[in-house]
């Protein structure tokens, strides 16, 4: 319940300058501990309902600024107090009102006849408002976000004016920084909404053109590896509000000094360093998730001589084998001819040679590479050819639970070290869209991984 500060028959002060800055600080206090754990629209309903008790007023507004369906400037409140109890939300334009001057980062103070000063604005009149103060909601950009507003039914004094600057002076930083969060948080979640519109697009387009059975693991593994990113980026974000009311709490203190304010303009700056990377990180893997559709130029079925085609794509990954210190054999037959997409064959195999080099020597070469081929014919329809791929490794070999998961998507042993698990899913992928079939063979020591292809018939 607030402390009357004037004679409601006389309207005298009923107290010294001493007795009101005491119930000033008194109503600061108050306001502060009702509010100190608040957030949100949560904290401007505190908010608004503390104000009008503490400044003897029937109303207490907190609103958002807005653009209206004609394209003039509005306000949307968030919080409205009225009488006894909080009011329904309302929207209202700020053209003909004392609010329009608060949008332009002007303070506005009108003791008595509000009416009279702006005829038409019909909601003073519904209000039967008699004065008006109001402060703008300015963000740490130099942004109006909106205005806190105190407004009553009987004029309001010079000595009543100050306290109501003093209190909406401090608590419109508040509010500031509330909505400011909320605009925060908003374009964060739009962030995460686009980056999941993508994720979802890719995620069509593999369904539609490799028709992948797994599809559960798919999600499962997108999810993780882009929530974890978000995640980080959303608790950042979290910090950064928490660093803000920290802020406020010191400008709004008796002292303060440039120490402080540089420590927190530090970690400011950190929190959002932070959310920079990890929201980054997410698009990047975005970016890789996409590149698992294969380029329709690939698709294009040619006849090859194998053992030269394959030749010169290992001849193509040349320097990075010779980093890993690694040698490829080539065990196939040189009258070997076959007709299939050269484009699909070519991802296969550097995907194999690549995941050899940077999984299957931890500890560096020197090791060797074995790559066969052999056509078969089909056991149960003549006219149908089948090219076997066996592809093999002297490395570390595959351990029960990775040869389990390995063709799955964003399954890798390099978590944390660039590795996207990406690799031997593109593998699975290919082969399985070409009609083939893959398989990791038990052996030791190495890796070694087989693979059949259907052949194309040949032109006439």
């Amino acid at each position: 319940m607030s402390i009357p500060l004037f004679d409601v028959n006389s309207r005298e002060p009923l107290f010294d300058p001493e007795q009101r800055r005491t119930l000033a600080e008194a109503a600061l206090r108050s306001i502060t501990a009702s509010t100190a754990r608040a957030r949100g629209d949560d904290f401007l309903r505190i908010l608004v309902k503390d104000l009008a008790e503490a400044l003897d007023v029937h109303y207490v507004i907190a609103g958002r600024l807005v653009h209206m369906d004609d394209g003039s400037e509005g306000i949307r409140t968030l919080a409205l107090w009225g009488g006894d109890g909080y009011q329904p939300n309302i929207e209202y334009s700020l053209q003909h009102t004392p609010c329009q001057d608060v949008s332009c980062q002007s303070m506005c103070f009108h003791g008595s006849d509000i009416q009279r000063r702006f005829p038409f604005d019909s909601l003073l009149v519904d209000m039967q408002a008699e004065s008006y103060v109001g402060m703008p909601l300015i963000d740490t950009e130099g942004k109006t976000l909106g205005i806190l507003s105190a407004i009553d039914t009987r004029p309001i004094d010079e000595n009543k004016r100050l306290l109501a600057l003093l209190l909406l002076s401090i608590f419109s930083a508040r509010g500031a920084a509330e909505l400011q969060h909320q605009e925060r948080t908003q374009q964060l979640e739009e962030i995460v909404r686009v980056r999941t519109e993508s994720l979802l697009v890719a995620q069509a387009n593999l369904i539609e053109q490799e028709q992948m059975a797994a599809l559960g693991s798919l999600v499962a593994g997108v999810s993780h590896e882009v929530n974890t990113p978000i995640g980080v980026a959303l608790t950042a974000a979290s910090s950064m509000s928490s660093y803000a009311d920290q802020l406020v709490q010191l400008l709004g203190g008796a002292k303060v000094s440039r120490a402080e304010l540089i420590d927190i303009a530090e970690s400011l700056k950190g929190a959002a360093a932070l959310i920079e990377r990890n929201l980054a990180r997410a698009a990047d893997l975005i970016g890789n998730f996409k590149q698992l559709a294969v380029d329709q130029v690939s698709e294009y079925v040619a006849d090859l001589a194998l053992h030269d085609y394959v030749h010169g794509l290992v001849s193509a990954h040349s320097p990075e084998l010779r980093k890993a210190a690694l040698g490829v054999e080539l065990d196939i037959a040189p009258d070997c001819h076959v007709r299939l997409a050269a484009g699909k064959l070519s991802q296969i195999l550097s995907n194999l040679l690549m995941n050899s080099a940077r999984h299957g020597y931890p500890q560096g070469g020197p090791g060797r590479i074995t790559i066969r081929a052999r056509i078969e014919a089909d056991a149960d329809d003549a006219a149908l050819r089948w090219l076997l791929l066996e592809f093999s490794d002297d490395g570390v070999g595959l351990a029960p639970a990775v040869r389990e998961h390995m063709f799955e998507p964003f399954f890798t042993t390099k978590r944390g070290q660039g590795g996207s698990g990406l690799g031997m899913h593109i593998v699975y992928t290919i082969v399985q869209q070409l009609g083939g079939q893959v398989c990791a063979i038990d052996c030791v020591p190495g890796c070694h991984i087989q693979i059949r292809l259907p052949l194309a018939s040949p032109q006439a």
